[in-house]
């Protein structure tokens, strides 16, 4: 039995993407549930989609998605470390929630002496507010090639004594070399830390893998602790770009159609999902610009390198495609932090901050221009914002600044500044804020208003509350799933606690 005053549990995955950042969200809303203050913490995390917490600071979307699970606010000590990929070789690095510098890998794990003290001091400072900790793996559990260099899976596991369940994912096949293989190629100590297994989205009659399960357990010696059926009817946020892939489509085609611009780079992609969660509304992530004119309107999300996508948008031919689509006054046209400076004029980068070019050229569509700055803006925000008149709020990431011509007026009236920009013509606004569409009111009548100049009928019944109210509904759907499917009562003695 776990004597440890702060008790813990944590989730490691075969690979990436197979469900870690969900199975560890499910588990934070469980034990809420149980009576118990639990804050979910993930040593280190690579993602470009992040938020800002209280503190100023910023950490990955999946522990903060974990922390509201949790019932608490989110914290930089929840992900001390977060790495924000700026090309294939090199990384923002930011600890606790302050950006350090960029970092090729080899420059990155000389200094994991210093940021695994960092991630402990850190661990420590949650264990000395909460009765239980769920920890966060990253990637494979058992990648031997950087096993020395790990600070986030079996060494975290190892550092904090917390018993471990490894998360595979059915669905894409090969669950048995997933599980058996991880356990063959870790080590002793490793294994002996191993609780059990938790297969993940599972399709299909449960009676039918009852000897997969029984195979399983007797090549490891360790029981399969949930067979969790994929689901349909539980939204909860992505982590990374690459679950991009993994986006359900809807079965019917909604009335609305949105193109968003698939970036290279794309960043807080999470800006979406309340658009994504309006039943009449349908979401078309596209790397090309084909046929645009059966789409009512065109968002350009944020990116974490912007001179190096809107050059490689500039190749794939979106500038003339963007501007025949509003020169022909097709829909409205909106960008999103990187999105927003691709909109304007010249962007520049003196310093080299993201990229080695020092300047671009925008799509000219909003009277913008952009210098990328060293200093990095972080911090929440809230107002309201001139085109419909509705509050809004939530929270700017970027660097640079940007500078608004003649042609174009502030988009938001914020505490203390304005942000963003809109075109004379109303149709193409662009803005810093983070969470703009999470606002129902505004979402509500930034779709009412592409829908009469579609002369759209929307159905007038639909709510369109704020997307935290969503967001809530589905954390108890997904504890509800877990719970139906999962041995809960053996996965919180594991943890510490008698059931």
């Amino acid at each position: 039995m776990n004597t440890k005053k702060t008790k813990n549990i944590m989730f490691l995955g075969t690979g990436s993407d197979v469900g870690k950042s969900v199975v560890s969200t499910a588990f934070c809303r469980i034990f809420k549930n149980l009576g118990y203050a639990v804050a979910p913490f993930k040593a280190q995390n690579m993602s470009n989609n992040s938020y800002v917490t209280l503190e100023g600071g910023e950490i990955g979307r999946a522990q903060v998605t974990q922390a509201e699970a949790a019932g608490v606010l989110p914290s930089v000590h929840m992900n001390p470390v977060l790495l924000k990929p700026t090309g294939d070789m090199g990384a923002q690095v930011i600890v606790c929630g302050n950006v350090y510098k960029n970092m090729s890998a080899i420059d990155y794990y000389a200094l994991k002496n210093d940021i695994k003290l960092q991630v402990m001091k850190s661990y420590q400072h949650l264990a000395n507010q909460y009765e239980c900790i769920v920890l966060e793996g990253a990637g494979s559990c058992c990648e031997v090639n950087l096993r020395q260099h790990d600070i986030v899976n079996f060494e975290m596991a190892i550092a904090v004594d917390a018993p471990v369940i490894i998360v595979a994912d059915i669905d894409r096949g090969g669950v048995f070399a997933q599980i058996i293989g991880s356990m063959a190629i870790i080590s002793e100590q490793e294994r002996n830390r191993v609780a059990g297994f938790i297969i993940n989205k599972f399709r299909g009659d449960p009676q039918l893998f009852q000897d997969g399960i029984a195979y399983i357990e007797h090549h490891t010696q360790k029981p399969v602790l949930g067979l969790i059926p994929h689901y349909k009817n539980i939204h909860i946020d992505m982590e990374d770009s690459m679950s991009l892939d993994a986006i359900p489509v809807k079965k019917f085609r909604g009335l609305i159609q949105i193109a968003v611009i698939r970036l290279d780079h794309v960043s807080n992609f999470t800006d979406i999902e309340a658009l994504s969660s309006e039943p009449e509304v349908s979401i078309h992530w596209l790397v090309s610009p084909n046929n645009l004119v059966e789409y009512d309107a065109v968002i350009v999300p944020g990116s974490k390198n912007v001179i190096n996508d809107i050059n490689k948008l500039h190749v794939l031919g979106w500038f003339d495609a963007l501007h025949s689509y509003a020169q022909q006054n097709r829909g409205m046209i909106v960008g999103l932090c990187g999105g927003y400076q691709m909109l304007g004029h010249d962007i520049h980068d003196p310093e080299g901050t993201e990229s080695s070019q020092k300047k671009a050229v925008g799509f000219g569509l909003l009277d913008v221009y952009t210098e990328m700055d060293t200093t990095k803006v972080v911090k929440k925000s809230f107002g309201k914002e001139c085109l419909f008149r509705s509050s809004v709020s939530g929270y700017e990431i970027h660097m640079g600044k940007t500078w608004l011509g003649q042609n174009a007026t502030p988009l938001v009236e914020l505490n203390g500044h304005t942000d963003g920009a809109v075109s004379e013509n109303g149709m193409v606004f662009g803005s810093y804020l983070h969470g703009l569409f999470d606002s129902g009111t505004f979402r509500k009548k930034f779709l009412t208003c592409i829908a009469e100049q579609k002369q759209i009928q929307l159905n007038s019944h639909i709510d369109h509350p704020d997307y935290w109210e969503l967001k809530e509904k589905n954390y108890e759907r997904l504890a509800e799933h877990f719970t139906k499917y999962a041995q809960i009562d053996q996965i919180v003695r594991i943890a510490g606690f008698l059931s």
